[in-house]
């Protein structure tokens, strides 16, 4: 009888959109020739909504046993409430980060009690929160070999990390926002079996935060997948894609978008004899902007991305919230240059590690002078395409990154 590896993420599926739901589905699905493999997710698709629309019950998804469980329903007024009445102890211990001191305070108090039952509070009002997943992690514990929760920013990945820390391997896909300083965290932190990262840069902000305390910790990240391109006349037709066009691929929201679609709109009244388009693909989580400029795709299959990607010209990511990045990578792959948030210490990370296959912008003009040169010069972007390409594969590969994540599993395993 194999042994059962179990990951715990929001959300699971073919059509469920998302950067990290994207990087739990690439890992489970190479994990099944070594183990038996299930998630556990929730019934929530839509995440600006709450919720259950998917059924509750069980699904093979490509050789891994995904199991639904019903989210509670989440209470806006209620949770804003919580995160006023507990915001004190996020800003002080974020306080004391920019003072660089919070890492030496840990290193003599690990775990932050202050404010735990209102932080708690916090979670169990927030979306993705079900007791009947939470419930089966504990019941069910001892069959696995390891339990992988996926986000910390959520609660499933808090309360399972807890379950069973002796046998969980957190990947937490943190980056420096108000909920990273919540003092509940100090505990999963200092009690999991094992940390995985996705990036140096996110590793070196978690060692800043929980110091030297922090429990056994290194990179896993992640890789990414080669699908085959779809017909390109197909999906040109199919969603009005122009010839040349600057892409974002992503959920279509303001809190990703960062200003973007007003940067871009001043770029075109600035350079009038610019022919590049926006074209935005991803889920839609708030109100389009009606323009003769920009495109809105909606979802798309992972084939149609990849040809959209390949077609394009430039490639944004405008994000201040990163723990990776896999557009960035998949577009690397495919050769394509970056326009990226400089304000993302994630995503400058890997403006220097590729040696300038993605440069950063600071600001709306800092954007403008940026999108100019590499609108204007093919060189340039072949450069950084080159580079893009050479970064991937040095760092990036399956074979490195499965090993990583097994090695994890079978050291976890053998403390248990």
């Amino acid at each position: 009888m194999r042994a059962k590896v179990v990951f715990v993420v929001t959300g699971y599926g073919e059509n469920v959109n998302g950067g990290v739901e994207q990087h739990c589905k690439m890992l489970a699905e190479r994990l099944v020739p070594d183990y038996d493999v299930e998630v556990l997710s929730t019934c929530v698709q839509n995440y600006v909504k709450g919720e259950n629309e998917l059924p509750v019950g069980d699904e093979w998804v490509n050789g891994v046993l995904v199991r639904r469980f019903m989210a509670e329903p989440i209470r806006p007024d209620l949770h804003r409430f919580y995160v006023r009445k507990s915001k004190w102890i996020r800003k002080f211990r974020k306080i004391l980060y920019q003072l660089n001191i919070l890492r030496f305070i840990a290193d003599i108090c690990p775990v932050w009690q202050q404010m735990n039952q209102m932080e708690q509070r916090v979670m169990q009002s927030y979306m993705f929160y079900s007791p009947r997943l939470i419930a089966h992690v504990q019941k069910y514990k001892n069959e696995y070999r390891a339990i992988i929760p996926i986000n910390i920013s959520y609660p499933l990945a808090y309360y399972t990390s807890l379950c069973a820390p002796d046998k969980t391997i957190l990947i937490p896909t943190m980056h420096y926002e108000s909920s990273t300083f919540r003092a509940i965290y100090t505990e999963v932190f200092t009690n999991v079996a094992y940390i995985g990262f996705n990036t140096i840069a996110e590793q070196r902000l978690a060692e800043n935060i929980f110091g030297k305390r922090m429990s056994s910790h290194g990179v896993i990240s992640v890789g990414i997948n080669e699908a085959i391109d779809a017909d390109w006349d197909e999906v040109k037709r199919k969603y009005g894609l122009p010839e040349e066009y600057l892409l974002y691929v992503g959920r279509i929201d303001k809190g990703k978008l960062n200003h973007i679609i007003e940067y871009f709109l001043c770029y075109k009244t600035k350079n009038i004899n610019s022919e590049l388009k926006f074209v935005l693909v991803g889920g839609l989580f708030s109100a389009t902007v009606p323009h003769s400029d920009l495109v809105y795709t909606g979802f798309v299959s992972e084939n149609e991305k990849y040809a959209i990607i390949r077609h394009s010209k430039i490639i944004v990511n405008p994000s201040k919230f990163e723990s990776l990045s896999l557009i960035l990578l998949e577009s690397m792959h495919l050769g394509k240059p970056m326009l990226v948030n400089g304000k993302c210490e994630v995503l400058k990370e890997h403006c220097s590690r590729s040696g300038g296959a993605a440069l950063a912008y600071w600001n709306k003009n800092d954007f403008i002078s940026k999108l100019a040169s590499l609108e204007a010069s093919d060189e340039l972007r072949m450069q950084m395409g080159e580079k893009g390409k050479q970064y991937v594969k040095t760092y990036y590969s399956w074979s490195v990154i499965m090993g990583r994540l097994r090695k994890a599993i079978e050291t976890v395993a053998g403390n248990c």
